[in-house]
């Protein structure tokens, strides 16, 4: 697979769909690889016309791995909700930056962001912090940054700070056992082994979740930034998340200004595939308003003056 070097930090990535088509870069989150992003999904996307671009966050998959001992990443969490400062290896400032490395290597002037999970807080920050590059903005699954909504049911939280044990197998089922426990109702337990497995064969990188943690933490409230935003904004939830409260998306969707908010009765914190069709939809709606905006509003700050790859003048199909 590609990579692209940023900064000394390597990231891994794949594009889908033609160069000239309108990008969607896919943000993946906690600790998780691209692959995760599924290609069923992908293809939902792609079939509305998007070039599609997911990418391996650093300290997951085949980018970078940071060097040295791993902070203590739950102990640093615990001390931002309890509004300390918090000093880490990176933020998720650094994650976001990553993000828009890659699209310049990409050559890719502006694109539609989705992020999942703390793909979706990275998400969030890349629009927060480089405006002019982000098109639309799709949050989905994630929240503010605020202690206050979100709230994670304790199980799901321990299932996800359990370290995964030693062996191939024990950490695959492991793997596929957190899957069920963050999930909703419309959970595949087959589907999940088959993930967990692909997942420790391309990279099994425990130590990145202490970096990721610490990152989120390092980080903090976003409520007052996203107010400030003036991008099309959608905002996905299952109404079911236990690890992320819907509180935690409907709050991310009250601080920006005119943003949609999607609740699906049935999603956990996972990407099922009964709703693949109704999120592509949905992402593609934002799209759509996003270009409308830019027809009525030529001269905004989401006009620019240099080529754009994946043009949308030549309108959606």
């Amino acid at each position: 697979m590609p990579t692209a070097v940023i900064d000394d930090i390597e990231i891994c990535y794949e594009s889908f769909g033609p160069d000239e088509a309108p990008p969607l870069l896919l943000v993946m989150g906690f600790t998780a690889q691209m692959t995760l992003w599924p290609t069923g999904f992908i293809a939902e996307l792609l079939e509305r016309g998007f070039r599609v671009i997911r990418f391996d966050n650093r300290d997951a998959g085949l980018s970078s791995k940071t060097a040295g001992e791993p902070p203590d990443g739950a102990t640093l969490l615990m001390a931002a909700m309890s509004g300390q400062p918090v000093e880490a290896p990176y933020s998720l400032s650094n994650m976001a930056a990553d993000a828009i490395g890659l699209l310049d290597r990409l050559g890719i002037d502006a694109a539609h962001v989705a992020g999942a999970s703390m793909g979706g807080m990275i998400a969030q920050t890349i629009a927060i912090e480089h405006p002019t590059r982000v098109l639309s903005l799709t949050s989905i699954m994630s929240t503010t940054g605020s202690p206050e909504v979100g709230t994670a049911d304790p199980a799901a939280m321990g299932a996800l700070f359990t370290p995964p044990p030693p062996s191939r197998e024990a950490a695959i089922a492991a793997a596929a056992e957190v899957g069920r426990i963050v999930s909703g109702p419309l959970f595949d337990a087959d589907e999940a082994i088959e993930r967990a497995r692909e997942a420790y064969d391309r990279c099994f990188h425990p130590a990145g979740a202490a970096f990721h943690l610490a990152a989120i933490a390092a980080t903090g409230d976003r409520t007052e930034a996203l107010r400030r935003l003036d991008v099309p904004t959608l905002v996905i939830h299952g109404r079911v998340d236990p690890l992320i409260g819907l509180s935690g998306g409907m709050a991310t969707a009250e601080a920006v200004a005119g943003a949609d908010l999607l609740v699906l009765g049935d999603m956990g914190h996972d990407l099922p595939k009964p709703y693949w069709a109704q999120m592509a939809d949905a992402i593609i709606g934002v799209a759509r308003q996003a270009e409308d905006d830019s027809l009525d509003h030529p001269d905004d700050h989401h006009d620019h003056c240099g080529p754009r790859a994946g043009p949308l003048s030549g309108g959606w199909p």
